[in-house]
């Protein structure tokens, strides 16, 4: 390793001058062996520059070449992996991290010691050392500025390596002394031997001084020690004065010792019985029940306010008491579990009279509920009464009975039924239960008779009312404390409009839907509907609303948790599982009190959804025009409910309503399509305005007054681009098949009337639609007018077909008169054959002709009779101009002008 090492010192380092301090010979870890060599070396001008070198023997083998450098300062850690085992591997962070294996431990280890040496001496930002031995570094020599390298081949690595040359730089202060010292003598440095031998002459004299000084203190030191023996002796008599003391205290001890074990024992004591009575005072405080308390518990009047809120208090407080965090050890105090006995039997009997309360409480106002209807239609059945006008008193009043004031009444028990819940959960769903049942009963009878008076209301009919009296309601025992109320009631009459459909006359309406008529019905009718149907759903609103609030508020069912008790299984209120338990007692997660509250309300209002679909029926039997009315209406009340709570029992089942509605509104206008595609036109009379058109203009009036910012929009326009689609096909198929008018006044005057409605009535979505009906009655109108109009001057047409065709053979306009057949007298002669005389009567009998196959509702005669004046005039000019260009100077000319036909036109319109 020397002689490597003098090696690299001459051939790499001395020409960079730098001087090589220490070398290890490693390999990079975890890849083959490739040996090299890392170098510590220090630069030999000033400022010192520290650096570690990576030097690698050339390929040929033959010469060292240096392959990287790093500077020590550059160096953040480094890392010998092991300070306990010898381990060959370390380290070196610089920018990022060099693994290393040395040759051998002992060069590692000397190596991270030169490391260490020079970065003590050389920089201010140390290095860390990780798992280096702190006892190798302790054994290092400390750097100091004695200990620097000056020798070129020394090395400062220690141990067996050469020694570094000592060496001191001075200090400042020293600089300045000697500076100082050379100022006062001139020869300082012209001659430096003379001036060695002053300075140690001087030193001579200082060292006799300072002898002298010591030999003339020798006096004042035999009087220090004097006085160090005569305090050592006042030191000895004051030792054996404390040892006395010591003595004599000792007794005093012994003594105190005892008093103060007494005292711990009667702190002890007093600690004790401080915490006795705290826990005496906690069990008191909490787990006593006063005696009012558990009178009201036992005996207290729940019929009466003031007696409520007496029990209401009671069973707080009773709650708190069984509720309360007892401390570890009080569950085992006979007294604690006596008292908790005691709370549990009071529970339990307050929480049975409450339930068998409130379960009578249920009975009575179910009860005074049925009296209430019975008491309504019994005077429709009462003999000699006079059973018409009682309907017509009790026909106005189609709202529904208000159960504010049972609500009331029952809302007072709130509390009680929040504690029951928590306390006895059995009980509770019950009380639920019985509710429901008492409550569905209820709904069920009151909502029925409410359906049947706004179908009385619908039909206008006499024959319902007395089925509607001979009604009865059935009050049938009430059985034992539970208050199951038993009873039968007979089930509505289907209400028929048989007389509604007599008084409205069968036609081939695409309206008609079963045996009723639409187009017999007026505005009030229709308005009458959609009155009736809007009170129905005002008056179902409310009372689901507010039934539903009744319900979260008395049942408290308005927070999400879970249910108490305990309870093995729970049934829900459609008869299945809501809950189950382990045998601990823990209950399973439920649905939440939403989802509680709305299968209540889905069983307390089951007949709602199918009343509804009833009313939707008789609805759309009566008129298919009332879908539109039921289809806006619902829809604004779904999006009512919806806003409110998109989940709650009204929004659902006015939303499986809407879907109902909305079938039937899909069916009407599919039934009106099927039934255009199934008209049939007479032979014998002229077709004018098709039945389906006048009524799509029907039903487009009725829909845009309906849907006025409705927000079912959307419906409307899909409907309408399928009828008019259907409307614009069957108008075109009828017009094909019609034998007794053209098929272009059938097109026209259709067209003409469907392009009218769209004008009038501005549907946007029909934009298309209207533009091309205009089209199809501007074309129609025009090819009508060509084929009626025909060639009314024909031998003068057929003459002039002759000359174009010449014309177009290739022979000159002002030559065609030479043609034998084209000359002058020939044209004067095909001329004298249209005297204005004849010209007038073969107008007059167009206009005939043309009066037969218009209809007079759409009042298009003028019209087409204007159209036709316009194609004979451009015919005239198309003459005269034929006749200008080939007959040139011949003064041919036709025997009636443009005002002639004007004035025949006129006058001919004016005669019929």
């Amino acid at each position: 390793m020397t002689a490597i090492k003098h090696a690299l010192q001459r051939d790499i380092f001395t020409p960079n001058d730098e001087r090589l301090l220490s070398i290890v010979n490693v390999c990079k870890a975890g890849k083959k062996k490739k040996n090299c060599f890392l170098c510590a070396t220090v630069t030999t001008e000033r400022p010192v520059q520290v650096k570690v070198v990576k030097v690698k023997k050339s390929d040929k083998g033959d010469f060292y070449k240096r392959q990287i450098a790093w500077a020590l300062r550059d160096l953040a850690v480094v890392d010998a992996k092991d300070a306990v085992k010898e381990n060959p591997e370390f380290d070196l962070h610089f920018e990022k991290i060099y693994k290393w294996v040395a040759s051998s431990t002992a060069e590692k280890n000397a190596f991270i010691s030169c490391i260490w040496k020079l970065n003590q001496r050389y920089l201010r930002k140390k290095i860390d050392f990780v798992n280096v031995s702190s006892q190798l570094l302790e054994e290092l020599p400390k750097v100091t500025e004695e200990s620097v390298p000056s020798g070129e081949n020394q090395s400062v690595t220690g141990g067996d390596e050469e020694a570094v040359d000592e060496y001191q730089e001075l200090n400042a202060r020293e600089e300045q002394d000697i500076e100082i010292m050379m100022e006062g003598c001139e020869y300082a440095i012209s001659n430096a031997e003379a001036f060695a031998e002053k300075l140690s002459r001087e030193l001579q004299v200082l060292d006799g001084a300072n002898i002298q000084s010591i030999m003339a203190s020798e006096k004042q030191v035999n009087i220090l020690m004097k006085l160090l023996d005569e305090a050592l002796k006042e030191v000895d008599q004051i030792e054996l004065k404390l040892s006395s003391y010591e003595e004599m205290l000792q007794s005093v001890k012994e003594q105190m010792d005892q008093i103060s074990e007494s005292n711990h024992l009667i702190h002890l004591s007093n600690t004790n019985n401080v915490k006795l009575l705290s826990e005496i005072e906690f069990l008191v405080n909490h787990m006593d029940l006063a005696k009012g308390h558990i009178k009201a518990l036992q005996e207290g009047d729940l019929a009466s306010s003031r007696g409520i809120e007496a029990c209401t208090n009671a069973a707080d407080a009773l709650l708190q008491c069984m509720n309360v965090a007892l401390r570890p050890g009080h569950d085992m105090l006979l007294a604690v579990k006596q008292q908790q006995q005691r709370f549990g039997d009071l529970r339990e009997h307050f929480a049975r009279r409450l339930a068998s309360h409130l379960n009578n409480v249920f009975v009575q106002q179910f009860t005074q509920a049925l009296l209430q209807l019975y008491n309504r239609s019994y005077f429709l059945s009462v003999p000699g009464h006079d059973q018409s006008s009682t309907l017509a008193q009790h026909s106005t009043e189609l709202t529904l009975p208000n159960h504010h004031p049972f609500h009331r009444d029952l809302l007072r028990y709130a509390k009680l039924m929040e504690w029951l819940k928590s306390t006895d959960y059995g009980k509770y769903e019950g009380l639920t239960k019985n509710y429901m049942d008492y409550l569905s009963r209820l709904y069920e009878r009151e909502i029925k008779d409410f359906f049947e008076v706004a179908k009385i209301k619908m039909t206008g009919t006499t024959k319902e009312s007395k089925k509607f009296g001979q009604r009865r309601l059935s009050l049938v025992g009430l059985h034992g404390s539970s208050g199951k109320l038993t009873g039968s009631t007979s089930s509505l009459n289907k209400l028929s409009v048989q007389s509604s459909g007599n008084r409205r006359s069968q036609s081939s309406s695409l309206l008609d839907m079963g045996n009723m008529s639409a187009s017999d019905l007026d505005v009030a009718d229709r308005t009458k509907f959609d009155k009736i149907f809007e009170q129905v759903l005002s008056e179902l609103e409310p009372l689901c609303l507010a039934e539903q609030d009744f319900i979260s508020k008395f049942f408290k069912l308005q927070q999400h948790q879970s249910i108490p008790g305990a309870m093995a299984e729970t049934e829900d209120l459609d008869g299945g599982t809501l809950s189950r338990q382990h045998p601990s007692g823990t209950p399973l997660p439920i649905s939440s009190d939403k989802d509680m509250i709305r299968q209540m309300m889905i069983k307390i209002f089951r007949c709602i959804e199918p009343e509804l679909n009833n009313l939707i029926a008789l609805g759309d039997k009566i008129d298919s025009f009332n879908s539109l009315y039921m289809l806006v209406k619902m829809s604004h009340h779904v999006w009512t409910a919806q806003n409110v709570d998109p989940a709650s029992f009204l929004s659902t089942t006015l939303g499986n309503v809407l879907v109902t509605v909305k079938r039937n509104f899909d069916k009407c206008i599919s039934n009106q399509i099927r039934q255009m595609e199934e008209v049939k036109i007479s032979k014998k009379s002229k077709v004018g305005i098709l039945p389906f058109v006048a009524e799509f203009e029907e039903f487009a009036g009725l829909a845009e007054s309906i849907f006025k910012n409705a927000e079912r929009r959307g419906d409307l326009d899909k409907a309408y681009t399928k009828l008019i689609r259907g409307v614009f096909v069957n108008v075109e198929k009828v017009a094909s098949e019609s034998q007794k008018t053209p098929r272009d006044v059938v097109m026209m005057e259709n067209f003409h009337h469907i392009f009218a409605t769209l004008s009038r009535l501005k549907i946007s979505c029909l934009e298309a639609e209207k533009k091309e009906a205009k089209q199809k009655y501007t074309d129609h109108l025009q090819s009508y007018v060509i084929y009626s109009l025909g060639q009314p001057l024909e031998k003068l047409n057929h003459f002039f077909e002759g000359v174009e065709a010449r014309v177009a053979q290739g022979i000159r306009e002002e030559e065609v008169s030479y043609q034998l057949a084209f000359n002058k007298q020939e044209l004067r002669k095909v001329i004298r054959e249209y005297p204005g005389k004849e010209v007038k009567k073969g107008l007059d009998n167009l206009y005939k002709k043309v009066d037969k196959h218009l209809c007079e509702e759409e009042n298009l005669l003028q019209v087409v009779w204007h159209s036709m004046q316009d194609e004979f005039i451009r015919q005239y000019k198309h003459f005269e101009g034929l006749i200008a260009r080939c007959y040139p100077g011949s003064g041919v000319t036709m025997e009636f002008t443009i005002q002639d036909i004007l004035d025949y036109c006129s006058s001919i319109a004016q005669s019929h």
